[in-house]
């Protein structure tokens, strides 16, 4: 279901040097790539649901860049996406994921028995621990690309059981005091207000075949058709990774059983792993991260360089456009591609204990020099 004007095949009545788009002021991993003979290359293929490159770099033209992070630029419309267009999109892999080839092949491990230690986060400094990812069903355009048929994978979700057992609320039925306490929760999704979002079209049919569901608990959640088709979050209070991390690789176990049963599966390849809509969670799809108190680390010299080594990255505690309060920082794994799920929650738990032990001696006025880590 076309969102705008670039499928409009009149548009091959212009040549490709009229239609390529002005990339000089731009500051993306697409524009990197797109040159104006890769674009004649490309510009007339199409995936078999009608996806063009156009599609692909719609985002990446209206958005040239971002004021925190280099932003990718391009999104896929289905599965094929990333076979059709590769040309274009194997080389931005490569670059947003540190050298990751086209003869590379991913790695998944789902198993929490596999991870060490994690369950010993120190409370005082961590706040908040949590796993997420996302999945995409075999079958369904990608959000960019679907159409209003998309609810069929709502017509396919099946309440989980036990400690999982939970509620559904599709965001068109809810009600103002159950929309309120999601709110209050931190768990409801609004209707996408980012440039990114909008001009991916990921807002169409608002709010549609949109949907949230949690356990009774409020540490297990799903959100259905917003970025991707799931997005699956675990998170709790405190600081023991290794239960978040347990009931996230319980539910999702349990959440592609379901599909299955019902004649679906996720999008899935050896070289690319869980297929999503943004090249940048490609792989495990997976953000493993904890809000985590730093005031005093966080002000060293060393800091930025300590996270580059540890492979992390720092955010406010508000999302990725905000700052941090009070030497609050949301720390997570900087990789999606090429390491595990294990890897990387791994890479979480022994970093974030690493930055705590340092943020202990800068409050004693001692040195942390000798705990500087070598690059992962």
């Amino acid at each position: 279901m076309p969102f705008g004007n670039t499928h409009n095949q009149l548009k091959m009545n212009y040549s490709a040097a009229q239609e390529y788009p002005d990339l000089s002021k731009h500051n993306n991993h697409m524009a990197k790539v797109l040159t104006e003979e890769l674009y004649a290359q490309l510009r007339e293929k199409a995936t078999p649901s009608g996806f063009t490159l156009d599609d692909v770099i719609q985002t990446g033209i209206d958005n040239p860049g971002h004021p925190f992070i280099m932003t990718v630029g391009c999104v896929a419309g289905d599965e094929e996406t990333y076979e059709v267009f590769k040309e274009l999109l194997d080389p931005i892999i490569e670059d947003r994921h540190g050298g990751y080839k086209p003869s590379d092949k991913h790695k998944t491990d789902l198993n929490p028995d596999h991870l060490k230690g994690g369950d010993d986060l120190d409370p005082d400094y961590v706040l908040s621990s949590r796993v997420r990812t996302g999945r995409s069903i075999r079958g369904f355009c990608l959000p960019p690309h679907c159409s209003r048929g998309r609810d069929g994978l709502l017509r396919t979700w099946q309440f989980l059981d036990g400690d999982l057992k939970g509620k559904y609320y599709a965001l068109k039925n809810m009600t103002d005091e159950e929309q309120q306490q999601l709110i209050d929760d931190h768990f409801l999704f609004d209707k996408p207000v980012s440039p990114l979002l909008l001009a991916s079209g990921m807002a169409r049919d608002w709010p549609d075949a949109r949907g949230i569901w949690h356990n009774d608990n409020k540490t297990f959640l799903v959100w259905v058709n917003e970025e991707d088709h799931l997005r699956v979050i675990s998170m709790q209070k405190g600081g023991n990774m290794k239960e978040v991390f347990n009931r996230f690789c319980t539910g999702l176990t349990k959440i592609e059983s379901l599909f299955k049963d019902k004649g679906h599966e996720f999008m899935w390849n050896e070289h690319l792993g869980y297929v999503l809509t943004c090249p940048s969670n490609l792989g495990t799809g997976l953000r493993a991260g904890v809000h985590v108190k730093l005031p005093c680390v966080s002000k060293h010299e060393k800091f930025g360089e300590t996270l580059k080594r540890l492979r992390l990255q720092k955010r406010g505690t508000g999302g990725v456009d905000t700052a941090a309060v009070g030497g609050v920082f949301d720390i997570s794994n900087a990789d999606r591609l090429g390491f595990s799920e294990v890897d990387l929650v791994q890479m979480v738990v022994d970093g974030v204990k690493l930055l705590v032990e340092m943020e202990k001696r800068l409050e004693k006025g001692q040195s942390i020099d000798d705990l500087m880590p070598a690059q992962k």
